[in-house]
């Protein structure tokens, strides 16, 4: 059964920082790419941040440049590390597992994973 487990997540005044994890079980996790997705009240989910399998690392742009996404194979963690936080930014995270073993593109679309967590809320306030 494989696990995705999100945390790190709450309340940080703007212009703060604010890192996310997310551990992975049940999977061979160094073999897919990972992604962070959020959504935020009354709007849809949408692509953060993902990294390949071989750590190359792709940004939504609205967060390319306060945004880093990194990985740990030997600890089949995930995570996310958030700066310069902004209101905007406020939404549930939720990290997913990719869906094509040693796939070396990158995984924008939601459909490109396979496995997810149950999410972590990040509320930034102005």
């Amino acid at each position: 059964q494989v696990q995705l487990v999100e945390s790190g997540g709450g309340l940080v005044q703007s212009g703060g920082s604010l890192s996310l994890s997310c551990v992975v079980s049940g999977r061979t996790f160094r073999a897919y790419a990972m992604g962070w997705f959020r959504q935020a009240p009354g709007k849809e989910r949408s692509f953060v941040a993902t990294i390949n399998w071989s750590a190359n690392t792709y940004y939504a742009d609205s967060v390319k440049g306060r945004f880093t996404i990194s990985r740990d194979n030997a600890k089949n963690t995930v995570y996310l590390q958030m700066s310069s936080l902004k209101p905007e930014d406020t939404a549930v995270y939720y990290c997913a597992s990719g869906r094509r073993a040693f796939y070396s593109g990158p995984s924008y679309e939601s459909d490109t994973y396979e496995y997810w967590g149950q999410g972590t809320q990040v509320t930034v306030s102005s």
